[in-house]
């Protein structure tokens, strides 16, 4: 992506009000930003119960707090969808070298991540109808995954390996479809398909045998 001048010369215009006539948005105060992540959190959970058409008064009471306040902050629900789902990425991605600092091996924080992983592609699924909606907002959000996601588990597989606890050629984003897939069966009535058991025979296998 290419930088925009800084508009040194004349010191009368600042970027983005030179392209859109707007001046830039303040970046959101530190409690603004818990407020949201709290209604992100809870509409994640409402939605993995019951839908993303579940009312917004449900998301509201699992926030405690007004209907108001979540049309304040995500005015239609569209926007209340992309949110969830950013967020959801975000606190995955971020997650990587969390684990990888805190887990007693690098094999220990792939698996927790893949764990982590499936938790977020459960509710990805109760999302999945809307997101191939024809709605503009949506269109990004398949490769913003990839551009977040991708890289994370690169590193986890890399440090893995580095260590010698696996010993695989299998790319990051084979692996992600893979558990992706497995995933898939958790949306069934079935009682019997258990998706993170079979999710963690598939990491199992990385291991290093010797």
């Amino acid at each position: 992506m290419s930088r925009l001048s800084s508009g040194e010369g004349n010191g009368t215009v600042k970027d983005s009000e030179a392209v859109t006539g707007k001046a830039a948005p303040r970046p959101k105060r530190a409690d603004a930003r818990r407020n949201e992540e709290t209604l992100l959190d809870a509409a994640a959970a409402v939605f993995v119960r019951s839908g993303v058409e579940a009312p917004v008064r449900d998301i509201a009471a699992e926030a405690g707090v007004g209907t108001a306040t979540i049309y304040r902050h995500f005015p239609t629900r569209a926007d209340l969808i992309i949110g969830v789902y950013r967020h959801q990425v975000e606190a995955c991605a971020e997650a990587g070298p969390a684990l990888l600092t805190s887990s007693p091996t690098p094999y220990a924080a792939l698996a927790g991540w893949i764990d982590l992983f499936v938790d977020f592609l459960v509710t990805k699924h109760g999302l999945a109808a809307v997101l191939q909606s024809d709605n503009a907002g949506f269109e990004t959000l398949h490769a913003y995954f990839l551009d977040r996601l991708v890289p994370v588990c690169t590193g986890l597989l890399a440090a893995a390996t580095a260590s010698g606890e696996i010993h695989t050629d299998v790319e990051a984003y084979a692996l992600m479809r893979g558990v992706g897939n497995l995933c898939i069966g958790a949306e069934t009535p079935n009682p019997d398909y258990d998706a993170r058991q079979l999710v963690r025979i598939l990491i199992a296998g990385l291991r290093a045998t010797g």
